[in-house]
């Protein structure tokens, strides 16, 4: 069996702010509070490979791996992928882009994946911690985005 979560959340912001900002991988330290570091190793055009590196867990446990990104600005979607799949027979994970009728911007996430056998965690495991995680993640996100667009305004 596989995991599957999607997520969203609508942040109050133009669509270029919310896509250059959750874009930024680079920066994602600075925009996602599980990341230590984020190190670009390649860069092709949309496509970019990097590496994160997780704070450490309760048992002191530094999780790293390297993924492969393909943002699209045309149709405001990305596609990413695990290279490095650690715990993972393999992880998707997919993000849209929709402006809302009302004003800002739906960011969604889909992630799909499968754990190794000998992963610390079943895949049903994995889906509820990802889908508490990433609620946590979305609304910091928000606030940060959301903050930075009305300081540009400013």
């Amino acid at each position: 069996m596989a995991g599957h979560t999607d997520n969203h959340i609508v942040i109050d912001a133009p669509m270029d702010v919310v896509w250059r900002m959750t874009n930024d991988v680079p920066n994602w330290p600075g925009l996602f509070s599980e990341y230590a570091s984020a190190e670009v190793l390649e860069h092709d055009g949309d496509t970019v490979v990097f590496r994160l590196t997780m704070h450490p867990d309760e048992d002191g446990q530094i999780w790293s791996w390297v993924s492969r990104r393909t943002a699209d600005a045309q149709s405001r979607t990305v596609h990413a992928e695990r290279v490095e799949t650690g715990p993972f027979e393999y992880m998707k994970i997919y993000w849209e882009y929709t402006q809302e009728p009302g004003g800002g911007v739906r960011m969604r996430w889909v992630q799909d994946f499968h754990m190794k056998p000998q992963a610390p965690a079943t895949d049903e495991a994995m889906t509820e911690h990802l889908n508490r995680n990433t609620k946590v993640q979305m609304a910091l996100i928000k606030e940060k985005v959301e903050a930075a667009a009305r300081s540009a305004v400013r």
